[in-house]
């Protein structure tokens, strides 16, 4: 079969210089290296063939090594075991630095959903110049950074991986063969827990390196267009951040800790600054701006090594210096160096004293807790017994008068709440507004929910008339979506929240996550209950005059809200508020797409190009018609059914609790979050984190939340005679086409096999064969529906990278099986127990990293 030109390109610049460069990993002096890496291929290839073979993984294990005279005891198995691990793990950095160095070779610039490409276009119709510019006046792309522990990189070897980047683009094979060693002296996990503040900092490191040249340099593409200034109240790109904001479930966050990542932040951007103003001040040494140049100095300086109690926000001051120099060079100088001053300046108006926008997150039921404690303290005109009162006799109840009343001595996470309430005041005061602005509810239920957070904020020292602060409800379940509109009714409708949002300039945020309502209804109708929520609340938003946001939660594989995120948000159809884009980045999902200059650049365009592209389409080619809407609606259904009852079967969390590694991702160094939300309770599904629930099934190769249903919806719908408009939608609506594309790509790295001894197992036996019955059906009619003979067929490139990672990894896989099998063993014996735990702690690392977005 030819090759496509993209694929000719990814096997010469990707999947030669891996196999290129794979055998300088020979070459490395490390204790039996090269025995690891000659005996590793077997290994590979021995996993391969009997996997196909459906021999179970104890099995694989015993019959390589007993081709082996030398490993017969099993100290030296272990061994080999961990050596297999260790080059594995780099052999996974060695292929995301090659295919990040080819990025530019293999994602061409002109290809389809490019902003360049579209800018160029309107470059020569003014009236889609127009268009476009008239758009860009109120849209905005806000890019989160959250710290869900998917991200199993440490920071040093994310530099390593930079610099190995680099070295590769240029084939410069002795930085190479050192980078390779320094690779394999460099621990790949922490021996303790992060903490939040770590987190913070491990994540910080993509906004010094990444982000802050990125977002200004397409910021002033955009604007480079326009003969006119377009951003003048907003930015097009924003970043927020969650590492030391978001508490939700984890204990670990504190006021404390919320304090010292927005002053870390604060020292960053300053330090970033400071490196660029050292640039400027080689360049600029003319007279009549040395006064300005040395506060600047001091400034940057100051605020980059030396922490002070009370930080100001000193953009303007800055701005101002910098407007001097600006105007002396022009005046005296013919405008020497004036761009490197521009520049400097944009960033500061981008990114000001704060860098990124720190949230505040808290589950609804921790706030109403802390709700009922201060008003109690404060003896407020609150009924006896409003807790006990139906929502309407609350809403009628709720009073919003100004205290300055106690923020501790009452539950520990009270005491945090009202200390945090206080700290946004001063974040704002240290950095602007917008150092931190959004207060995030999850599992919120009622309009209650956020009006009572709006008493703590008043009875906690902020004033009516200066609540500079957005109160974002998040809505995640099945249930809690479908209730979404009613609650936002009652709060537009509400006088004192109207008059609010008023002074807010009558925008909404409104937070949709995927990820419990994936573990809670299926895929499909995760999506689908998310689409019905985004057209009630965008219809109510309308009605009420209010400008609406949707902030999507959403993680890296298809199963948590992620896959080709662009294309849902360049087919959203005119029905569903797209004026801005907001979404949580996290794990892989951030150093594979965000993690260099090229990658960053690429999908940061493809976000704001999906944005334009959608409110330009004036068709109705992607808002389904009331036929295609009642089609889904039985399909979603379905699939919900056939999803719950899989979830109520009595093996369901027996299954995933003994054969996944989902009891030791608690022991896995990489989050200062617990597994689930009730750490000290007996596992209960509600209680399970979505990421711990998705990695789960990821790990068992098996990642059931991106497809069970889907094939069961798709049956019914031939069977009721509607397959026909089925594949219509697949064809014509970009929204329907991208759900089933990434449902696709989720299934592409499913293998049965691996598991498939279990299917005479005495226990798991028929709940294994029912797993691999849906996925086999809904593979076949993907396959059908798509027209194509393989997953993924329309997609080569992808396609092959998947595979290549499918195949690196695929020995930890086995390893993990195995250890898990000998676990059930040798239970009784701690030494084992001990090795067989590490065993599959260590394989967890590798796989997750490899498939860049499963967990």
């Amino acid at each position: 079969m030819k090759l496509s030109q993209k694929e000719a390109v990814f096997a010469s610049e990707v999947v030669t210089r891996f196999e290129l460069y794979n055998s300088l990993f020979l070459t490395l002096p490390f204790y039996r290296v090269k025995h690891t890496g000659t005996l590793l291929p077997f290994f590979t290839s021995h996993c391969e063939e009997s996997v196909k073979q459906n021999i179970a993984p104890s099995d694989i294990i015993e019959s390589f090594f007993g081709q082996y005279e030398q490993y017969v005891q099993a100290s030296d198995r272990f061994d080999l075991l961990f050596r297999f691990i260790q080059y594995i793990e780099r052999q996974v950095v060695l292929f995301d630095a090659i295919e990040d160095s080819a990025f530019n070779k293999t994602h061409s610039a002109d290809e389809v959903g490019s902003l360049a490409v579209l800018l160029q276009h309107a470059s020569s119709n003014p009236s889609m110049k127009a268009d476009i510019r008239k758009m860009l006046e109120d849209f905005s792309l806000r890019l989160v950074l959250t710290a869900h522990p998917t991200q199993f990189y440490p920071g040093r070897v994310l530099a390593i991986i930079t610099d190995l980047t680099e070295a590769l683009k240029t084939n410069d094979i002795n930085s190479v063969h050192l980078l390779l060693q320094q690779l394999g002296k460099t621990p790949f996990f922490n021996k303790t827990k992060p903490t939040p503040v770590n987190e913070a900092v491990s994540l910080a490191w993509f906004l010094e390196n990444v982000f802050y040249n990125v977002v200004s340099s397409i910021q002033k593409q955009v604007e480079n267009e326009f003969e006119t200034p377009i951003f003048n109240t907003h930015q097009l790109i924003e970043l927020g951040f969650w590492p030391g904001g978001d508490r939700d479930g984890n204990p670990n966050v504190t006021c404390e800790s919320t304090k010292a990542v927005s002053e870390l932040l604060r020292e960053l951007l300053f330090r970033c600054y400071y490196r660029d103003f050292r640039v400027l001040k080689r360049r600029i040494t003319f007279r009549g701006v040395e006064e300005y140049m040395e506060r600047l100095q001091h400034l940057f300086y100051q605020n980059s090594f030396i922490r002070t109690e009370e930080p100001t926000d000193l953009r303007d001051e800055i701005l101002a210096n910098l407007n001097s120099v600006k105007e002396v060079l022009v005046r005296a100088h013919d405008g020497l160096f004036v761009d490197a001053v521009d520049d400097l300046s944009h960033k500061v108006k981008l990114f000001g004293c704060y860098f990124a926008s720190l949230d505040i997150r808290q589950d609804s039921r921790v706030l109403r807790k802390a709700h009922a404690e201060l008003r109690n303290a404060i003896s407020h005109s609150f009924p006896e017994g409003y807790d006990d009162l139906n929502e309407e006799e609350k809403l009628q109840s709720i009073r919003f008068d100004e205290a300055d009343a106690p923020a501790s001595g009452f539950d520990s996470l009270s005491d945090d709440t009202f200390q945090t309430i206080r700290l946004m005041k001063k974040m704002q005061f240290a950095g602007g507004e917008k150092a931190s602005h959004r207060f995030i509810i999850s599992n919120c239920q009622k309009a209650s929910d956020i009006l009572q957070l709006i008493n703590l904020f008043l009875w906690s020292g902020w004033k009516k008339d200066e609540l500079s602060v957005d109160f974002v409800p998040l809505f995640e379940t099945v249930q809690d979506l479908a209730l979404a509109g009613p609650v936002m009714e009652t709060l537009y409708t509400h006088p004192f929240y109207k008059e609010h949002l008023a002074k807010r300039g009558n925008k909404q945020i409104i937070m949709l996550g995927f990820s419990d309502s994936t573990k809670d209804g299926g895929y499909l109708m995760a999506n689908w209950s998310i689409y019905k929520a985004k057209v009630v609340l965008t219809t109510l938003a309308r009605k009420n005059g209010i400008q609406l946001a949707f902030f999507d939660g959403r993680g890296g594989p298809p199963a948590r809200g992620g896959g080709k995120t662009h294309r849902f948000y360049a087919s959203m159809g005119r029905e569903i508020a797209n004026e801005h884009i907001q979404l949580t980045i996290q794990g892989q999902t951030i150093s594979s797409q965000y993690g260099s200059f090229d990658t960053a650049y690429f999908n940061i365009e493809q976000m704001v190009n999906a944005g334009i592209v959608s409110a330009l389409d004036t068709s109705d080619k992607n808002t389904f018609t009331p036929a295609q809407k009642s089609i889904i609606d039985g399909m979603a259904d379905t699939s919900h059914r056939a999803f719950v009852a899989l979830r109520e079967d009595p093996l369901f969390l027996r299954y995933l609790e003994q054969l996944s590694p989902l009891k030791l991702l608690a022991h896995i160094n990489i989050s200062s979050r617990p597994v689930k939300r009730d750490s000290g309770a007996e596992l209960k599904l509600e209680d399970l984190r979505a990421i711990s629930f998705v990695t789960s099934w990821s790990q068992l190769k098996q990642n059931v939340p991106g497809f069970y249903g889907v094939g069961s919806a798709l049956k019914k719908a031939k069977e009721d005679g509607v397959w026909d408009d089925v594949k219509s939608m697949y064809e014509t609506s970009g929204q329907f086409k991208t759900m089933i594309d990434n449902c696709i790509m989720s299934m592409s790295k499913v293998n049965f096999n691996i598991t498939s001894f279990l299917a005479n197992d005495k226990v798991y036996g028929e709940f294994w064969t029912k797993l691999k019955t849906e996925y086999d059906l809904t593979k076949s009619l993907m396959l059908e529906l798509t027209g194509t003979t393989v997953l993924m067929e329309l997609y080569p490139v992808e396609r092959r990278s998947i595979a290549l990672r499918e195949r690196i990894v695929l020995p930890l896989v086995i390893i993990q099986h195995y250890a898990l099998q000998q676990l059930d063993k040798h239970k009784d014996d701690e030494e084992k127990v001990k090795i067989f735990n590490k065993l599959v702690i260590r394989t967890v690392y590798g796989i997750v990293n490899a498939g860049r977005n499963l967990a």
